[in-house]
């Protein structure tokens, strides 16, 4: 299936780096892509020891409303310089509180693109919102290095394949960019376990049945964990994307990433796509 509907949410502060890649993608896929800007409202404590005077209240959602806002103007002004069908929305989120308002806007789109953390210039709830759209959305989702990415060229894409659910359906949702790459590499990390036949073997194959060019390679008993075994294969190769499963599991409404899957987002230097 191609892409033809991408969904970026935009920065309230920085240089727009998953807008960016959004409508550079977007372009080159003959998408339309819509930009979604998070206004979000104040707190109001339940038992503070004074209420919070009312005019406070709607200064600070104002200002909220108004970097939403912004952040939108920036995004529409990328959308046109680049020639692609676009349009901007606005979601109202109660800082902590449910990311509902947010989903609505995701389910229906064929790609969620979302900017890492920036410790930098934190944004609000940006891990949870991450988490959130992971786990809830049904939909891949496509992260961006706050550092920026060059423009979605795909010579040289990575798949992070251990033969599991979620890498199988990682690999599925990422068809449409795995298919603009010049380049496909299967990397199984074998932390030492027993591995029967020929290990990536049947995912080359499925692969090299879509037309794409696809090696294997196999990192055997590596000294470091998965996630920077990962890393340092990406950055000796030169690889511009990487494709693996969002792992994590859920403690009551708090969504908790798996090791390898955080320590990626908190490390990737390449737009990592992630499907759950």
């Amino acid at each position: 299936m191609a892409l033809k509907d991408i969904l970026a949410l935009t920065d309230l502060a920085g240089d727009q780096t998953a807008s960016r890649y959004a409508i550079d993608l977007a372009a080159r896929c003959d998408a339309h892509v819509t930009g979604l800007s998070l206004a979000f409202e104040p707190v109001v404590p339940a038992f503070a020891a004074a209420p919070l005077p009312a005019d406070f209240i709607e200064a600070s959602r104002q200002q909220a409303l108004a970097a939403a806002q912004t952040s939108l103007a920036a995004f529409n002004e990328l959308a046109r310089l680049g020639g692609v069908k676009g349009e901007g929305r606005i979601a109202d989120v109660m800082t902590g509180g449910p990311l509902e308002p947010v989903l609505r806007h995701c389910r229906l789109t064929d790609l969620i693109v979302i900017g890492q953390e920036n410790p930098d210039r934190p944004e609000p709830m940006r891990e949870l919102v991450i988490e959130t759209a992971l786990f809830e959305s049904g939909v891949p989702v496509l992260l961006i290095p706050y550092i920026g990415a060059a423009s979605p060229k795909l010579e040289n894409a990575l798949v992070a394949w251990d033969g599991s659910p979620t890498a199988t359906r990682a690999v599925h949702a990422a068809l449409p960019m795995l298919a603009m790459a010049k380049k496909v590499t299967v990397l199984i990390v074998n932390k030492g376990r027993k591995m029967a036949g020929e290990p990536g073997a049947d995912m080359a194959t499925y692969l090299a049945r879509h037309g794409l060019n696809v090696t294997v390679d196999v990192v055997t008993n590596p000294q470091t964990s998965v996630a920077d075994t990962l890393l340092n294969y990406v950055s000796d190769n030169g690889n511009d994307l990487v494709v693996m499963g969002g792992y994590g599991h859920s403690r009551v409404r708090e969504f908790l990433f798996g090791g390898a899957t955080r320590d990626i987002l908190a490390a990737m230097t390449v737009p990592v796509l992630m499907a759950h």
